[in-house]
C-alpha cells in the first residue's frame, strides 16, 4: 500500500469513527423522555401548557386530579402555562363564603406550578349571575368582580420569544340571569390598540374560554351555539395579522381544525372530565403541551392520569363495601 492510499485510509477511519460518535449522540439525544436543559435549545424555541376546565372544587377528589396535572406539567417543565377558563366550580350561583373558598384553593393550588401561570375567565368563574343566587347585581364582586379581586383584568396580553400572547373575556351576562359568549365593546376597542402596536408578521395566539369556532352542535345536533356570537368582530380585527393559533375550553372535548392557510385552533379538553366523575362527550381528561421553533408550532393532548387514578378509588371504594 503506498503512502497516500494509507493516508487516505487512516483519514478514512478517522471520519468514520467521528461519524459513528455522531450518529450515537443523535440517537441518544432522540429517545423519547430525554430532557434537553434549557441552555442548548434555540432561542426562537419554547413550549407552554393549555389547561382548561379544571372546575376546582373540595369534592369528588378534585384537589387529587388537578395535583396529578399540576405534577404533570412540572414534568415536561414548559416555559408557562395557559388556563382556558372554568377554574372553579361553581361561583354562578353565588354564596359568597363557598365561591370566595373555591378561588382561594385554586389559587394557593395553582402556586404549586414551577413556572408563570396566565388565567383565562370562564363562565363558572361569573360571581352570583343566576337567578337563584342570594347575592344581588349590587354586589361589588358581581359578575366580574371576584375575579377581577382574585386575578386581575379579565382580557390581556404578553409577549414570550417574539410571540404575541392575547386573552380574552368571553363572557356576558342576559338580562334573564344567563350567561353568553360575547367580546363587549370596551374590550373590542382595547383588543384594535393592542393589534396596531403590533408587527404584523408577529406570532399570535389567542386564549378564550368559549370558542369561536366549533363543531359540536353540526357534530351532535342540538339548539343554540356553543361559540361567541359576535366572534367575526374579532376575526375581523385580526385580519391581515399573524394569527396562529385560537385556544379555547368550555366544550370538555378535543378539536383541532386548521382555516384557510390563516390560522389553527384547538378546544383543548378538559382537566377535570365530567365533573370529575369520568369522561364527558367520551374526551379523556388531559391537557394541551405545544411547542413553538420560529414561527412554527406543534401539538399533543398529555393524560395528566386521572381516569386510570379515579378507576383506582372507585375500585378501592367499591371493596371497603
Amino acid at each position: 500500500m503506498g503512502r497516500n492510499e494509507s493516508s487516505s485510509r487512516r483519514k478514512f477511519l478517522k471520519n468514520s469513527s467521528l461519524a459513528a460518535v455522531s450518529v450515537s449522540f443523535l440517537q441518544s439525544s432522540c429517545k423519547e423522555g430525554l430532557v434537553i436543559p434549557k441552555e442548548y435549545e434555540s432561542e426562537d424555541s419554547f413550549e407552554f401548557a393549555f389547561l382548561t376546565d379544571i372546575h376546582i372544587k373540595p369534592e369528588m377528589n378534585a384537589p387529587k386530579g388537578f395535583q396529578m396535572a399540576i405534577d404533570k406539567v412540572n414534568e415536561l417543565n414548559p416555559d408557562f402555562v395557559l388556563t382556558g377558563g372554568d377554574l372553579v366550580y361553581d361561583a354562578m350561583r353565588g354564596d359568597y363564603k363557598k365561591c370566595e373558598s373555591l378561588f382561594t384553593l385554586y389559587k394557593k393550588m395553582s402556586e404549586g406550578f414551577k413556572m408563570p401561570v396566565y388565567n383565562c375567565l370562564g363562565n363558572h368563574d361569573l360571581f352570583g349571575i343566576y337567578e337563584e343566587s342570594p347575592e344581588s347585581d349590587a354586589h361589588p364582586d358581581y359578575k366580574y368582580g371576584m375575579w377581577e379581586r382574585h386575578f386581575g383584568k379579565t382580557y390581556y396580553s404578553f409577549d414570550h420569544k417574539g410571540w404575541h400572547f392575547i386573552t380574552l373575556n368571553s363572557l356576558d351576562v342576559t338580562e334573564d340571569k344567563k350567561y353568553r359568549g360575547f367580546f363587549h365593546d370596551e374590550q373590542l376597542l382595547w383588543l384594535k390598540g393592542n393589534l396596531e402596536k403590533l408587527e404584523k408578521s408577529t406570532p399570535i395566539v389567542l386564549t378564550t374560554h368559549i370558542p369561536m369556532m366549533c363543531g359540536f352542535t353540526q357534530l351532535n345536533g342540538g339548539q343554540g351555539s356553543r361559540t361567541v356570537a359576535n366572534a367575526p368582530q374579532v376575526f375581523k380585527l385580526l385580519e391581515g395579522y399573524n394569527l396562529k393559533l385560537i385556544l379555547q375550553g368550555h366544550i370538555h372535548w378535543k378539536e383541532y381544525g386548521a382555516v384557510n392557510d390563516r390560522f389553527q385552533f384547538i378546544t383543548g379538553g378538559s382537566i377535570a372530565g365530567n365533573g370529575w366523575k369520568g369522561r364527558r362527550h367520551n374526551t379523556k381528561e388531559g391537557f394541551v403541551k405545544i411547542s413553538v421553533k420560529g414561527n412554527d408550532f406543534s401539538w399533543e393532548y398529555v393524560d395528566h392520569g386521572w381516569e386510570s387514578e379515579r378507576l383506582k378509588l372507585n375500585k378501592d371504594l367499591m371493596d371497603k363495601v
